[in-house]
């Protein structure tokens, strides 16, 4: 009953001669006020208990996965980092006892699919990523929307791999200095290929073109597929080519290997003069894929990750698989890549910035 009808009802009462009304109208009034007070406390523990079903509770690194882990790729089914994550896959499944997939998001170099990443608020997606998504992107292509060096966490380097500097088989020089002192005499009039402006096979030959003292056109292709066919057709006189495919090719007689990119010989093609041994000092390039989340997974969980990833990559049978695939497993540290991001970003941003390169 509302307060000012108790004091209606008890100044009606003292007009009747009612000799108990203030003492009546006390003890309504407190219980009134107390079952407001009930009220109160009830609806404040009610809104309380629906605020916290209704905010998502954090997942811990014992509970999580709570649902499908989803591996995102910027390439095609049947590119390199498309096999790498799929091998990858199955392994990680058995250990999290929780479904894994492969999704692609193809386009802009792995960079749409590097974005989708950072932007993830579910805790349950990574992405499998190389050098360019995680390092040199934003320097690239201020416009991007996504900063590798800010959006991304860091799980672990899986592996690595030089390139093989790739001639047609009639080439001259007899050796791999002999060929770059042809190169040097050549200048414009010879054209290297790689598969798009930015990428870290365009990148990797300016840098050689200013180490070297080289001076090839750039003519970029939608992928290595390309590059070596215009080189198997003539086009092309030099270029900068994956293990895997540069080998098939160079094994079967029809390209010539100068040598590698890494700053020594690689375990993945040993028989290949490293670019050092050419002459060219200070040269070290090399490719690699990684495993990445956004910034927004929990700790916890991106640590959890880190030492399965290590774990599963550094395994025997998957060291086998991935050497086969063209790569030298590394298997790092969340902090390994995060360090390696560093330095690619530092050697291959001071290219990019005394070369001019910018993305198309």
């Amino acid at each position: 009953m509302p307060l000012a009808s108790i004091r209606q009802r008890h100044k009606m009462r003292l007009r009747v001669g009612d000799n108990e009304p203030f003492k009546q109208a006390e003890s309504e009034m407190k219980h009134l006020i107390l079952r407001r007070a009930v009220m109160v406390i009830a609806l404040a523990a009610l809104s309380t208990w629906a605020t916290a079903q209704s905010t998502p509770k954090t997942p811990t690194a014992a509970t999580w996965p709570s649902k499908t882990v989803r591996i995102i790729v910027g390439f095609p089914a049947g590119s390199s980092p498309d096999l790498t994550a799929r091998t990858l896959a199955e392994p990680l499944a058995k250990a999290l006892g929780q479904t894994v997939i492969v999704e692609n998001k193809v386009g802009a170099g792995g960079n749409i699919a590097a974005d989708y990443v950072a932007k993830a608020t579910d805790d349950h997606t990574i992405g499998l990523m190389i050098n360019g998504n995680m390092t040199i992107a934003k320097l690239l292509n201020p416009k991007l929307s996504y900063d590798p060096l800010t959006d991304l966490t860091p799980i672990s380097l899986i592996g690595v791999s030089p390139l093989v500097l790739t001639a047609p088989v009639g080439a001259p020089g007899a050796t791999a200095k002999d060929f770059l002192v042809a190169a040097h005499a050549a200048g414009d009039k010879w054209s290297y290929g790689t598969p798009g402006v930015g990428t870290v096979g365009h990148i990797g030959m300016e840098w050689l073109k200013s180490k070297a003292g080289i001076n090839p056109v750039h003519v970029p292709y939608p992928g290595y597929p390309q590059v070596a066919n215009a080189m198997l057709g003539g086009q092309l006189q030099l270029a900068m080519l994956p293990p895997a495919l540069a080998m098939a090719q160079i094994k079967a007689g029809k390209l010539r290997a100068i040598g590698v990119t890494s700053s020594g010989r690689s375990t993945l093609v040993p028989e290949l003069p490293s670019m050092s041994e050419a002459g060219v000092t200070g040269f070290s390039l090399e490719i690699w894929n990684a495993i990445a989340a956004p910034k927004s997974l929990p700790k916890p969980i991106a640590t959890k990750l880190s030492a399965l990833f290590s774990d599963i990559a550094r395994a025997p049978e998957m060291r086998q698989k991935l050497f086969q695939q063209g790569w030298q497993v590394v298997g790092t540290s969340a902090e390994g890549l995060s360090n390696r991001v560093k330095l690619d970003t530092a050697l291959l941003g001071g290219v990019i910035t005394t070369q001019a390169i910018k993305a198309e």
